[in-house]
């Protein structure tokens, strides 16, 4: 039998929106259901879900992948920017928070549900379930960053404009490399052998 678990996370982060820039506070509740029976594999998951929302999400930008002025503007600040099909409304985001978290956390936990709201919302929250995007309009349908395992936030690699490439602040796509792979690497180690018999 799958256990369910519920936990809360916030992130800071901007939306661009309507040329204006928007700080506020995500606060998210995830329901979930534990998929495997690997105690260090679930903690994997929910390790990698932290790490994604406060060491990728957090301190970036959400901007509409058509304005392309706003993000070139961004990463020339140095200003971690991720990028959405449709303007960031917090509905918006919310789906794609479930997109993705499914993603990184392939199959180990899967977030069912989300509840989600920010301090632009005006303490309205949002509710969504995995069932319910996938049978309805869902704008994150179309494979993206979304639906990639990795720590990725953009699916912009460079821009180039006036023979000047802008690119992504880097990030650290590997799992691994922050010691969250589902499988730890083996360290061959070396035997040294000392023997007491010496030839005459």
């Amino acid at each position: 039998m799958a256990t369910r678990i519920e936990r809360e996370f916030a992130f800071q982060a901007a939306v661009h929106f309507e040329g204006n820039f928007l700080m506020t506070v995500y606060e998210l509740v995830l329901y979930m259901e534990v998929d495997t029976a690997s105690i260090k594999e679930q903690n994997i998951a929910m390790d990698r879900i932290t790490y994604f929302l406060d060491e990728c999400l957090s301190n970036s930008v959400f901007v509409e992948s058509t304005d392309k002025k706003a993000i070139e503007k961004y990463l020339q600040a140095d200003i971690k920017v991720a990028t959405l099909p449709e303007e960031p409304y917090d509905q918006i985001i919310t789906i794609l928070l479930l997109s993705k978290l499914n993603a990184i956390t392939e199959g180990k936990l899967q977030v069912n549900s989300i509840s989600l709201r920010s301090g632009l919302s005006d303490d309205v929250k949002f509710l969504y379930s995995i069932y319910e995007i996938e049978n309805t309009g869902n704008p994150f349908r179309n494979k993206g960053w979304w639906s990639d395992s990795s720590t990725l936030i953009s699916d912009i690699n460079k821009s180039n404009k006036k023979d000047k490439i802008v690119r992504l602040v880097k990030q650290n796509c590997d799992w691994a490399n922050v010691g969250l792979d589902w499988e730890q690497k083996e360290h061959t180690a070396t035997e040294i052998i000392f023997s007491t018999d010496h030839e005459k």
